[in-house]
């Protein structure tokens, strides 16, 4: 008699990155289950959190922390594990494992030593935004956080000035107004936004408007919760975007280089941008 082997079997020597609910504990799938009860024990990115969702399931198993500021000393300790035999489940907080998030760099270390790794796959929260957000989803980029430092996130939202994907970023709700008002300036007040919130959970709120909206509705309700932004790609033709590559400052100098006058050369900026001239005028001076 043939025996027919077992699709999902768990095996030892492998790493399982697992999907997790990330609001909704009914979204977890019979795999993701069915992996976390038969591995030998489980990475959690917080392992507090982790034996809440773990013990809702019944299930039992040794936690490993394993997060951002241990990922070098635990990745080794983890690989090490795995080596000799042991099957192990990587799960973040929420959601798939490994997207903006240290499991990346487990990933890497288990390919550097060539260990099988596998996904199990489930929740996210960017796709699950991006479906939500009516805007296009044929094409898209993950952009991930932000940085807290204003000159590094508008460095980064310029670079993104003439993206014509749709663009997804995480943001949390202490820094959300601050990116809010960065888009704003640098997107243009009419570029579509979509402000997800409390995804899957009792709660969940999603506000489409464009920048200016967004912007006007913060200005009068604080921000609760952990956001995923999905913002319109830019509409303008590729080759009106030469300045996509510089900052506000650069891009006023091209056209003084060009031989306008001061303001003359921040009111081209200012429509190239679609931000007003008052912005432009503040950013070139204050920096």
């Amino acid at each position: 008699m043939t025996e027919i082997k077992e699709k999902n079997k768990v095996e030892g020597g492998k790493v399982y990155l697992v999907a997790t609910p990330i609001g909704n504990l009914s979204d977890i799938s019979e795999r993701a289950l069915k992996v976390l009860s038969e591995v030998d024990f489980i990475a959690a990115e917080d392992t507090r959190n982790s034996v809440r969702m773990l013990t809702h399931f019944g299930i039992k198993k040794p936690l490993v922390s394993y997060h951002e500021h241990n990922k070098r000393e635990k990745g080794e300790e983890i690989c090490t594990r795995v080596l000799s035999g042991e099957s192990c489940a990587l799960i973040t907080d929420a959601g798939t494992p490994a997207v903006s998030d240290p499991g990346e760099d487990l990933v890497r270390l288990c390919a550097e030593k060539n260990i099988p790794v596998t996904s199990v796959p489930g929740c996210c929260a960017a796709i699950t935004a991006l479906t939500l957000s009516a805007l296009a989803t044929s094409r898209f980029t993950f952009e991930g956080f932000l940085s807290a430092q204003k000159k590094e996130r508008i460095k980064t939202l310029e670079s993104l000035a003439c993206e014509s994907r749709t663009m997804i970023f995480h943001e949390a709700p202490h820094k959300l107004k601050a990116t809010l008002s960065d888009m704003k300036n640098i997107f243009g007040a009419e570029r579509k936004i979509s402000l997800c919130r409390e995804l899957t959970k009792l709660n969940e709120e999603v506000m489409r408007t464009d920048l200016e909206g967004a912007v006007a509705y913060y200005d009068e309700h604080e921000p609760r919760g952990e956001y995923v932004l999905v913002v319109e790609g830019s509409t303008g033709k590729t080759e009106e975007c030469f300045w996509r590559d510089m900052s506000v400052i650069e891009h006023v100098e091209f056209y003084i280089g060009q031989g306008r006058e001061r303001m003359d050369a921040i009111k081209a900026v200012s429509k190239d941008r679609g931000v007003s001239k008052n912005e432009i005028y503040k950013q070139y001076v204050t920096n």
